[in-house]
Protein backbone atom coordinates (compact mmCIF):
# COMPACT_ATOMS: atom_id res chain seq x y z
CA UNK A 1 0.00 0.00 0.00
CA UNK A 2 1.52 3.12 -0.82
CA UNK A 3 1.84 5.95 1.96
CA UNK A 4 0.71 9.62 0.99
CA UNK A 5 3.16 11.84 0.48
CA UNK A 6 2.09 15.33 2.06
CA UNK A 7 3.12 18.04 -0.41
CA UNK A 8 3.10 20.84 2.15
CA UNK A 9 6.98 22.57 2.48
CA UNK A 10 7.03 22.16 6.16
CA UNK A 11 10.33 24.67 6.20
CA UNK A 12 7.74 27.61 5.42
CA UNK A 13 5.01 29.21 7.94
CA UNK A 14 1.76 28.66 6.18
CA UNK A 15 -0.25 32.22 6.67
CA UNK A 16 -3.69 31.79 6.99
CA UNK A 17 -6.53 34.91 7.38
CA UNK A 18 -8.72 34.66 10.52
CA UNK A 19 -11.98 34.48 8.24
CA UNK A 20 -10.20 31.43 6.02
CA UNK A 21 -8.97 29.80 9.59
CA UNK A 22 -12.98 30.02 11.11
CA UNK A 23 -14.11 28.51 7.80
CA UNK A 24 -11.26 25.68 8.02
CA UNK A 25 -12.48 25.13 11.60
CA UNK A 26 -16.18 25.11 11.09
CA UNK A 27 -16.35 22.57 8.16
CA UNK A 28 -17.30 19.10 9.17
CA UNK A 29 -14.53 18.01 6.41
CA UNK A 30 -11.51 19.69 7.21
CA UNK A 31 -8.31 18.52 6.45
CA UNK A 32 -5.62 20.58 8.48
CA UNK A 33 -2.47 21.25 6.37
CA UNK A 34 -0.57 21.93 9.14
CA UNK A 35 -0.47 21.25 13.08
CA UNK A 36 0.60 25.41 13.74
CA UNK A 37 -2.77 25.52 11.70
CA UNK A 38 -5.16 23.52 13.69
CA UNK A 39 -3.48 24.95 17.18
CA UNK A 40 -4.58 28.10 15.93
CA UNK A 41 -8.09 26.89 15.61
CA UNK A 42 -8.08 25.78 19.10
CA UNK A 43 -6.54 29.43 19.96
CA UNK A 44 -8.89 31.43 18.26
CA UNK A 45 -12.19 29.27 18.78
CA UNK A 46 -11.71 28.76 22.61
CA UNK A 47 -11.01 32.40 23.00
CA UNK A 48 -14.57 33.41 21.03
CA UNK A 49 -16.02 30.36 23.60
CA UNK A 50 -14.16 32.20 26.09
CA UNK A 51 -15.72 35.69 25.88
CA UNK A 52 -18.92 34.56 25.05
CA UNK A 53 -19.30 32.43 28.18
CA UNK A 54 -17.77 35.59 30.57
CA UNK A 55 -21.38 37.47 29.18
CA UNK A 56 -23.43 34.44 29.97
CA UNK A 57 -21.77 34.42 33.64
CA UNK A 58 -22.05 37.58 34.08
CA UNK A 59 -25.73 37.86 33.36
CA UNK A 60 -26.63 34.51 34.97
CA UNK A 61 -25.18 36.43 37.49
CA UNK A 62 -22.61 33.10 38.20
CA UNK A 63 -20.34 33.86 41.21
CA UNK A 64 -17.31 32.17 42.90
CA UNK A 65 -15.72 28.65 42.92
CA UNK A 66 -18.49 27.20 40.71
CA UNK A 67 -18.33 30.09 38.15
CA UNK A 68 -14.82 29.03 37.51
CA UNK A 69 -15.36 25.42 37.69
CA UNK A 70 -17.77 25.16 35.31
CA UNK A 71 -15.38 27.37 32.87
CA UNK A 72 -13.08 25.35 33.17
CA UNK A 73 -15.12 22.44 32.31
CA UNK A 74 -17.05 24.13 29.53
CA UNK A 75 -13.86 25.39 28.08
CA UNK A 76 -11.52 22.21 28.11
CA UNK A 77 -14.77 20.07 26.90
CA UNK A 78 -15.25 22.35 24.19
CA UNK A 79 -11.98 21.85 22.80
CA UNK A 80 -11.89 17.94 23.90
CA UNK A 81 -15.53 17.37 21.80
CA UNK A 82 -14.47 19.20 19.07
CA UNK A 83 -11.65 16.95 18.75
CA UNK A 84 -13.65 13.60 18.83
CA UNK A 85 -16.17 14.79 16.83
CA UNK A 86 -13.48 15.74 13.88
CA UNK A 87 -11.63 12.70 14.30
CA UNK A 88 -8.16 14.69 15.26
CA UNK A 89 -5.34 12.52 15.13
CA UNK A 90 -4.15 14.21 18.86
CA UNK A 91 -0.77 11.89 18.41
CA UNK A 92 -0.15 14.24 15.38
CA UNK A 93 -0.63 17.32 17.30
CA UNK A 94 1.31 16.17 20.35
CA UNK A 95 -1.35 14.56 22.77
CA UNK A 96 -4.95 15.67 23.82
CA UNK A 97 -3.76 16.99 26.94
CA UNK A 98 -1.58 19.86 24.67
CA UNK A 99 -4.35 20.03 22.06
CA UNK A 100 -6.97 20.65 25.15
CA UNK A 101 -4.49 23.00 27.34
CA UNK A 102 -3.63 25.09 23.87
CA UNK A 103 -4.18 28.84 24.67
CA UNK A 104 -6.31 27.61 28.36
CA UNK A 105 -4.57 31.10 30.10
CA UNK A 106 -4.92 33.69 27.95
CA UNK A 107 -8.43 31.99 27.58
CA UNK A 108 -9.07 32.15 31.10
CA UNK A 109 -7.59 35.78 31.59
CA UNK A 110 -10.13 36.85 28.71
CA UNK A 111 -12.93 34.94 30.57
CA UNK A 112 -12.29 36.57 33.86
CA UNK A 113 -12.11 40.53 32.50
CA UNK A 114 -15.19 39.54 30.43
CA UNK A 115 -17.13 38.12 33.47
CA UNK A 116 -16.10 40.84 35.74
CA UNK A 117 -17.09 43.67 33.73
CA UNK A 118 -20.53 42.26 32.38
CA UNK A 119 -21.20 40.94 35.95
CA UNK A 120 -20.00 44.49 37.27
CA UNK A 121 -22.82 46.83 34.59
CA UNK A 122 -25.84 44.23 35.08
CA UNK A 123 -25.59 43.81 38.87
CA UNK A 124 -23.77 46.71 40.19
CA UNK A 125 -26.60 48.51 41.90
CA UNK A 126 -28.10 45.98 43.21
CA UNK A 127 -24.91 45.14 45.32
CA UNK A 128 -24.76 48.90 46.61
CA UNK A 129 -28.33 48.30 47.69
CA UNK A 130 -27.79 44.90 49.56
CA UNK A 131 -25.06 46.96 50.77
CA UNK A 132 -27.38 49.53 52.12
CA UNK A 133 -29.50 47.56 53.91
Amino acid sequence: MASKQSTVDKSKPINVSFSALMKMGLSSKTEWPDTEIFLDWIYWSRQIVGLFLGLIWGVIPLTGFIGLIAFGLCSSGYVYLYCTTHNIDDEEHGGIWEIVKEGFMTNFASFLVTWIITYSCMHFDESLTAQQL
